[in-house]
């Protein structure tokens, strides 16, 4: 993906995309693509001390200028109140490939910067390529350093360093964080004492678009000043880290993850590059989890963490499209192993701290992970591995949605399963801002009974596959269908309500009855499936998802953003979500019976995303959108189950059925 000049005619334009690379251990970087920090977020190396968490600004960026003997150039983008330092004016073309390249000129000089971690390190290595004309020059680098919380900001009074210099090497021991000394390391170059060793009111811009603290101070104690002589070629590595032992050579760490994502791409297979763009981006979200000892995958990026709910929506495109297995595995054997009275964790523990399991459908969704791996793997040691690691605690989860467990969570007379009340949130419409239940969604919610009759489906089969007996398992797998026909249709609106309760149906036109088409096993008849996939294009689709409420409703707002009270009241309640686009595609595709025509429907449903992949954070799809037009990208910039999923049901439902016709 190559950007030139024609994206930041303005400094404003300029900062409206941005780009973001991982380590392998909750630890990333990321910055606009003129290279100026827009959020608090931004930065070349955000550590994670505690993988995947504990994560810690260390170097905000490198600032840049060239002089001559008569001109001197910054190069580098930064927002200021005061004013802006235009260093884009300089930037000829930014290019996102397997890693983010910047490539300036100045005069007669080309310099062409280029950033890459040593993976599952806390190390980033940024390379300059430095090609000169006929006229001898100076760049003096300036590294911006910090140590605090990513999503938090630093006063001056907070960067209290003890700094040191020796063999081509900047030590820095931050009085909170001595176990963890920054080394900033340069392959050649004079060092310089700064007389400001600070640097004060970096803005940024997303804060200020959603009302949070919005100006950085940074700690600059020094510049190093490289001479470049008339016509000569010169590779620059500096490398930043808060690692024991380090790589030194950028270039080499640069060639080493290229090769690593190339590697990737092969292993999945595919040849098309809208798909090869979301194998790499998937990588963005698998993780290694220091207090479990296994993969993980993180929710979001920059800001969440890893989720059970969100980690099994989005394993089937991140780690089985991409054929991943041995990172399926882990990550099924890790939920295994915490699951507690029937429930999959919602948010992972960490030491000393006990898992959260305030989620009904995440156990659900785990029944379906473990079916579709079956699926791409199938082999007897596949079995095996589920049979000896994973059986037991699908057992016990079905045991505890039947008899009761916790957050109201049962199973009620007609089969059918109940989940929430009072303050309790338990879907993934989970918002509340403080006693406010923005969308309770209390009762019997759609989605999580078309989950329960897919999980008994699969416990069935299981069961049988396993020589154990299956009747249990079928003959209530055939209740809950006879009872969520005869409560959920809504002959109105020719689709499903979204909560049954005996309070009153819920006939709020939303996007989560789409898996009541599209997951394996479904329980409505052809007809009801096919108005169910009409309702939900007419009512709810956008350009990249589907919004989370009907236009129609008196309670719909169509735009996510200003203060976090008014983005929570929109959250679910309008706001456009990409992940149930993969639901829509499986299920029309599916009603109509894998028709030609309906293949080339659903690619047109799924083609804006292509587009997506240049806007906001490039190669990434965003986690949300406005409902209104012309649907913004707001939250979290990539979004691991908005990825996984468009993922998933592109390969499923439209590349390989392309290939097969």
């Amino acid at each position: 993906m190559r950007f030139g000049k024609g994206y930041w005619k303005t400094f404003e334009s300029g900062i409206e995309r941005e780009w973001v690379i991982t380590n392998g251990i909750g630890g990333y970087c990321g910055s606009s693509i003129i290279g100026a920090n827009t959020r608090k977020h931004h930065g070349m190396l955000i550590a994670s001390l505690h993988a995947p968490v504990e994560r810690y600004m260390i170097l905000s960026k490198i600032d840049e200028t060239v002089s001559f003997s008569d001109a001197s150039y910054s190069i580098f983008a930064t927002a200021r109140p005061a004013g802006n330092e235009e260093g884009q004016k300089h930037l000829q073309t930014f290019i996102y490939d397997e890693l983010p390249s910047y490539l300036y000129q100045t005069e007669e000089m080309f310099i062409t910067k280029t950033l890459a971690f040593e993976r599952e390190k806390n190390t980033i290595a940024i390379g300059y390529d430095i090609v000169n004309g006929s006229k001898p020059a100076k760049i003096k680098f300036t590294p911006l350093f910090n140590f605090r919380e990513h999503g938090s900001k630093s006063e001056k009074a907070d960067l209290k360093f003890e700094c040191s210099v020796s063999d081509n090497e900047i030590r820095l021991e931050h009085e909170k964080h001595k176990d963890f000394p920054v080394k900033f390391y340069f392959s050649e170059g004079s060092v310089l004492k700064r007389d400001n060793i600070y640097d004060e009111e970096m803005q940024y811009q997303t804060e200020i678009n959603t009302g949070n603290t919005a100006v950085e101070n940074n700690f600059t104690p020094y510049d190093i000043v490289i001479d470049i002589k008339p016509y000569e070629k010169k590779k620059l590595s500096f490398v930043c880290s808060v690692e024991e032992n380090y790589a030194k050579d950028a270039f080499i760490l640069i060639d080493s993850e290229r090769k690593r994502i190339a590697e990737l791409k092969e292993q999945a297979g595919y040849q098309d590059e809208f798909v090869n763009r979301l194998v790499q981006a998937a990588d963005q979200f698998i993780v290694k989890r220091e207090s479990t000892g296994y993969k993980t995958v993180l929710a979001g990026l920059p800001w969440f963490t890893d989720w059970g709910r969100d980690t099994m929506i989005a394993l089937q495109g991140l780690t089985m499209v991409t054929k991943r297995f041995e990172d399926t595995r882990g990550i099924l054997k890790t939920f295994a192993k915490y699951v507690k009275n029937g429930l999959v964790p919602n948010m992972f523990p960490d030491e000393g701290l006990e898992p959260l399991y305030n989620t009904v459908d995440a156990s659900m969704w785990y029944f379906y992970s473990v079916d579709k791996y079956l699926s791409y793997t199938g082999n007897d040691s596949d079995y095996a591995f589920i049979k000896n690691e994973i059986y037991d605690s699908l057992k016990e989860i079905i045991e505890n949605y039947k008899k009761g467990t916790d957050f109201s969570i049962y199973m009620d007379e007609d089969g059918l399963i109940h989940a929430g009340g009072g303050f309790d949130q338990v879907t993934w419409m989970d918002v509340r801002v403080g006693e406010w239940v923005v969308t309770p969604r209390h009762g019997k919610p759609v989605e999580i009974n078309a989950l329960w009759y897919n999980a008994l489906k699969v416990m069935e089969k299981l069961s049988e596959k396993f020589g154990e007996d299956s009747r249990e398992y079928g003959e209530l797998a055939k209740k809950v269908k006879n009872s969520f026909n005869g409560k959920f249709w809504n002959e109105e609106k020719k689709c499903l309500y979204d909560v049954v309760s005996d309070e009153g149906n819920d006939d709020k036109i939303r996007p989560n009855q789409i898996w009541a088409v599209s997951l394996p096993y479904t329980m409505l008849d052809s007809e009801k499936e096919k108005r169910v996939v009409e309702t939900v294009i007419s009512k709810l689709y956008a350009s990249y998802g589907l919004r989370s409420l009907s236009m129609d409703d008196p309670e719909y707002k169509g735009v996510y953003k200003g203060k976090l009270s008014d983005r929570d009241a929109a959250y679910h309640q309008g706001t456009t979500w990409a992940f149930p686009l993969g639901g829509l595609v499986t299920a029309y595709v599916k009603v109509h019976g894998n028709s030609k025509e309906s293949i080339a429907y659903a690619k047109k449903l799924i083609e804006p995303l292509k587009d997506h992949l240049m806007d906001g954070c490039v190669g990434s799809i965003a986690e949300i959108f406005d409902g209104n037009e012309p649907v913004i990208s707001r939250g979290c910039y990539a979004q691991a189950w908005s990825v996984g999923e468009i993922l998933r049901a592109y390969v499923e439902d439209i590349y390989i059925n392309e290939k097969s016709n």
